[in-house]
């Protein structure tokens, strides 16, 4: 890149935002780090600075809109300015029938995916808008679960629709402030959170089979591709899966 690009990503210790953030720096992007455990995203500083990179560390609860506040005035003050939100953190409840599920586990995931991404998302617009040259980009993680849900996964699922719905409103409003807003949505990457795929899982025929999964590096790469665009294109929806799960189809 021919001038300094920066991007702030979240849930990014671990997992597709860790993936995410490693591979944004290698191809000459600034990272600011975000989530709940400060162990992990000064490891993955440490990692960007070895590449020449520049990375911000902020723990931050996404849920809480004070502590959004903060994350992002200390990101202006490191930074300066913003052109890539991955809006990526992202929570799940136990898989248990919807009608045995807590109002907490149902709000912690709300808080998180839901409440979580508007409030990343309402900051990193905000500094957008304002900064010259103006505009960036904002890239949703929706998921598979976007489109179909697993069972007992109801929370996920509906706070993943929502996903889709937030990511249409941004592209549409950002319009007038050249902030593009895109959604990925990912089936079985092998992230610690998908190990599971991997011993079995229940299908909607109520058996419990094995799912094949995908490097998160590839997911990483898909990220780094839909950020590298110009503002003046957007991909509004990017699905990268397994090629053999089970979600084309019946069953």
């Amino acid at each position: 890149m021919s001038e300094e690009k920066f991007a702030l990503v979240t849930g990014a210790g671990a997992g597709i935002g860790r993936a995410a953030s490693l591979a944004l720096a290698k191809a000459g992007w600034h990272v600011g780090l975000t989530g709940r455990r400060p162990q992990p995203l000064e490891d993955a500083a440490r990692e960007i600075a070895a590449m020449g990179g520049r990375a911000f560390v902020h723990p931050c609860d996404i849920g809480d809109p004070q502590s959004v506040k903060t994350l992002y005035a200390r990101l202006a003050a490191a930074f300066g300015r913003l052109d890539l939100l991955f809006n990526n953190a992202g929570a799940g409840a136990p898989a248990v029938p919807m009608e045995d599920l807590t109002y907490e586990q149902w709000k912690a995931v709300v808080d998180v995916n839901l409440t979580g991404a508007f409030l990343c998302a309402q900051g990193a617009i905000l500094m957008m808008k304002s900064q010259t040259p103006r505009g960036g980009r904002i890239i949703n993680n929706g998921s598979i679960s976007a489109h179909t849900p697993r069972p007992n996964s109801a929370p996920y699922t509906a706070t993943k629709h929502a996903m889709t719905g937030l990511t249409k409103s941004i592209a549409l409003d950002g319009r007038q402030h050249d902030i593009a807003c895109g959604q990925i949505d990912i089936g079985n990457a092998l992230t610690d959170m998908a190990r599971k795929m991997t011993l079995g899982v229940p299908q909607a025929d109520g058996r419990i089979a094995i799912e094949p999964t995908i490097d998160p590096a590839q997911v990483a790469e898909a990220i780094v591709h839909m950020a590298s665009l110009p503002l003046s294109a957007n991909i509004l929806t990017l699905t990268i899966m397994a090629t053999n799960m089970p979600f084309v189809g019946r069953g």
